[in-house]
């Protein structure tokens, strides 16, 4: 290392000028990865609705919707609470831009909670059904893109963890969601009511612990905040609890009303502590230079030809 303190080679202690991150930790509060969360759930169980309508299942219909419509209202509170103030999120809503994730990501919050909280309202009222169908049809359409665009929100930063995993977030979100939002459904459900509910928490969780895997093996040395600190923790809890919740909701989730109550709860929590293991990451990745340093070093070193092949410059022909 410089006397100065800034960065010497690879494998040595990374510091940046006078021991400050070369990038800032995030501003987000805690409202946020619960705001992941709900907004996982709320996206994948409109999807989940009309599904199950149109299987003719009425009673996972009535109930997704309810838990669609339970959690879209509690996603604004969340991200207003963030903010700080209401008025900023009326101001996201004041232009559309496709190309930022944020603005993109605000009117789908907006289009998905007004017609899933319409649709739900409308069924207990038992009113106006061609307007509620056409709700639940907003929110179903909504719904998915609902439960991914956080991925691509955080993967659109320059915290190194995210960026640098904008292949797999989407998709680790999307299975999250659905594994949460097939969860959430069955934990109000009789197990002979809950049976596309309760798959799709199986299998949603199963993709999302592999996804988790394939991404934290690709990122290699950048990944290895998911075994460190908060993140690591929390990264522990969320395997724990959705092998044990899997493991229930195979054995007796079908039979016990018991187990497949515990089951869904167990893969709720762990979903929850992916969201929160991937939020913890990225201040871990920004606290520390070497995963900004490391991958530059790496995509430089890449592009720079070989100086000692023939004809590359060294006076060769």
């Amino acid at each position: 290392m410089n006397g100065d303190g800034s960065i010497t080679g690879v494998g040595t202690e990374m510091r940046s000028y006078y021991g400050r991150p070369i990038l800032k930790e995030p501003v987000w509060q805690p409202e946020i990865p619960w705001y992941f969360f709900t907004g996982g759930v709320g996206g994948a169980s409109s999807f989940l609705s009309l599904a199950a309508r149109l299987g003719g299942n009425e009673r996972l219909a009535k109930t997704s919707l309810y838990v669609s419509a339970a959690a879209d209202s509690i996603s604004p509170l969340l991200l207003i609470s963030d903010l700080g103030r209401p008025e900023r999120f009326l101001n996201m809503l004041r232009v559309f831009k496709i190309t930022s994730p944020m603005s993109v990501g605000s009117w789908i919050l907006a289009l998905s909670g007004g017609s899933s909280a319409t649709a739900g309202l409308l069924e207990a009222l038992d009113r106006w059904r061609p307007v509620k169908y056409l709700a639940e049809a907003v929110s179903a359409l909504t719904g998915p893109p609902l439960a991914t665009y956080t991925g691509t929100l955080i993967a659109d930063t320059a915290i190194p963890v995210w960026h640098e995993a904008r292949r797999e977030l989407p998709f680790l979100f999307g299975a999250s969601a659905v594994a949460s939002a097939g969860a959430a459904s069955t934990l109000f459900l009789r197990p002979e009511e809950a049976g596309p509910a309760r798959r799709m928490a199986i299998g949603g969780a199963v993709a999302a612990n592999v996804l988790s895997l394939a991404m934290q093996t690709r990122l290699g040395m950048i990944g290895e905040v998911y075994h460190q600190e908060e993140s690591g923790r929390y990264s522990s809890i969320a395997k724990a609890c959705t092998t044990a919740g899997v493991a229930l909701l195979r054995a007796r989730g079908g039979r016990s009303r018991f187990a497949s109550v515990v089951g869904s709860a167990l893969v709720l929590g762990g979903e929850a502590a992916l969201r929160w293991s991937v939020f913890k990451a990225g201040f871990q990745s920004a606290r520390d230079p070497k995963y900004t340093v490391v991958p530059q070093r790496e995509r430089i070193r890449a592009r720079q030809p070989d100086l000692t092949a023939p004809g590359s410059g060294d006076g060769s022909t």
